[in-house]
């Protein structure tokens, strides 16, 4: 957790380095130059999904039928903005997804993120959703109809028992509205396609063959015809709309697990790559070290993530995962990381933070990070998952303790950093040490025992160096109390060394002789 409150500060400070940075080229099939500015809109385009489209298309292509099929909105086009965190946070709750870029217009350049120059900046911009058409709209969010539209089913084929072509008459909507260009050759014709694909990455220091980047959202629009699949464990992804035009396709990573890596600009929850525009037939991606490093990182943080909440549960044991919406932002210009745990409700009135926050403490509460990951010093898959694993083991040892015990960590850290010359975690015998005692023993511990879960030629263990010794708990790990023993000791009564080892022989009576060889061993 090292630095973590002044982390916080610092990531701020510097989140302008992070706007603006277009990354090398991405390494994989058929994929377009990947930007992280922002997404710069053209023209205003007629949206062929509107009823009234979809109407003149269905009376060019069956002028004796269409007078007798009247057709109603099946979805609504809608834009939100929310006043506050929690109308956000409710609206996603709700099952909403939502863009913050407008659906019906050109993009000259696509990005990562937008912003409606019409919203102040610091404050939540335009979120945009299809939705269906019975939708119940939440009385207190601000929100605009933009179309009515009627989209057809997601299945294949999509024929009704009036032997109306439903893909027929779509791709005609497209030609009629003028965006016959972005049907492909075959789409024009009689082919259309459910996007399946796979997203993959390679670890060079795990295995030659690339793993699957696992949980994570792949997005796919054409217009507001929008659908989403998540990637299983191997990667693969397969999206059961049937699109008949070029489709636009996105990795959000909002993952199937909960836990959301953000940031774009701040203001949004999870962040987004785009992989460009692909035939509906599906892309496959695949990212090695040499590809965009955003993206890189990204995926990186995902597996870490996946992994670790698969790792809390294991042949009927288990301890705690990271709160379920956990919040991760990545920085590539700084090396420290912290689990400042900030949206879960620590320090976030604290008036230490406000005053070395400044002027940025109301920005910081839009959308609060739990987890802040510096990669600057972090060149490979491996060395990105190490990090992400220590403050991953934090986030569950605060869902096991809470913001009480972890609001005097956090002090600890900053106070210990700020008066003893630059040292993260002070040297033992300051006031409360005992809290970043029990707190990176553990972190480092379990970031060592996963480490070698992955990577089981490895004999590397971190932290070793520091006076707190996580060697104690991976010496009794070894001798078969494992993580899940050692966890149920990470109670909030157990802020030092003496009480963590106390709290282990209560707990384990059995393996007191392995307990205190172990404490004894690294005093």
């Amino acid at each position: 957790m090292k630095r973590m409150v002044l982390w916080a500060l610092l990531v701020l400070a510097c989140a302008a380095c992070e706007k603006g940075i277009s990354d090398p080229d991405l390494s994989g099939e058929s994929v377009e130059r990947l930007s992280h500015e922002m997404i710069v809109l053209g023209d205003k385009l007629e949206d062929p999904y509107t009823v009234e489209n979809m109407t003149r298309a269905l009376e060019a292509l069956y002028p004796t039928r269409a007078g007798t099929k009247a057709l109603r909105a099946t979805h609504l086009y809608v834009r939100f903005l929310p006043r506050d965190r929690s109308q956000y946070t409710r609206l996603d709750s709700m099952g909403v997804v939502l863009y913050d870029h407008p659906l019906d217009y050109e993009i000259v350049r696509d990005g990562d993120y937008y912003h409606d120059p019409s919203v102040q900046d610091g404050k939540i911009t335009w979120q945009y959703a299809v939705l269906d058409e019975d939708f119940v709209f939440p009385a207190d969010i601000t929100y605009e109809l933009i179309d009515e539209c009627y989209i057809a089913g997601a299945g294949s084929p999509t024929r009704d028992g009036d032997g109306i072509d439903w893909e027929r008459v779509e791709r005609e909507a497209y030609r009629i509205t003028g965006n016959a260009d972005r049907l492909l050759p075959a789409t024009r014709g009689d082919e259309s396609g459910a996007p399946a694909g796979r997203i993959a990455i390679l670890d060079e220091q795990y295995d030659d063959e690339a793993v699957g980047v696992a949980g994570v959202r792949v997005s796919c629009n054409s217009f507001v015809k929008i659908a989403h699949a998540f990637t299983d464990e191997e990667g693969y992804y397969s999206v059961k709309t049937v699109f008949s035009s070029k489709v636009r396709y996105r990795l959000v990573f909002k993952n199937k697990k909960g836990f959301g890596i953000g940031f774009n600009l701040v203001l949004v929850p999870a962040s987004s790559s785009t992989l460009g525009r692909h035939g509906p037939q599906g892309v496959d991606v695949l990212v090695d070290r040499d590809s965009d490093r955003n993206l890189f990182c990204r995926c990186v943080v995902n597996n870490a993530g996946y992994d670790y909440f698969n790792a809390c549960s294991s042949n009927g044991q288990k301890m705690k995962a990271p709160p379920a919406n956990l919040r991760i932002w990545i920085f590539q210009k700084l090396s420290a990381s912290s689990a400042v745990m900030l949206q879960q409700g620590a320090i976030v009135d604290n008036s230490v933070i406000g005053e070395y926050l400044g002027e940025y403490t109301p920005l910081l509460k839009v959308f609060l990070p739990d987890v802040t990951l510096g990669l600057k010093g972090a060149p490979d898959y491996a060395s990105i998952y190490a990090a992400a694993l220590h403050e991953f083991a934090h986030a569950s040892h605060f869902a096991q303790v809470g913001t009480a015990y972890w609001d005097p960590y956090i002090r600890f850290i900053l106070k210990s950093f700020l008066t003893s010359g630059g040292i993260t975690y002070g040297v033992g015998t300051e006031e409360n040490h005992g809290y970043c005692e029990v707190g990176e023993m553990w972190a480092y511990y379990l970031q060592t025992r996963l480490y070698r879960e992955r990577y089981r030629d490895s004999r590397t263990v971190f932290g070793t160096s520091h006076w707190f010794s996580p060697q104690i708990l991976l010496y009794m790990d070894e001798r078969g109390l494992d993580r899940f023993h050692i966890f149920q000791a990470l109670t909030p009564d157990v802020r030092d060394r003496e009480a963590l080892e106390q709290k282990l022989i209560s707990l384990w009576p059995e393996e007191r002789g392995t307990i205190t060889q172990a404490f004894a061993r690294y005093n």
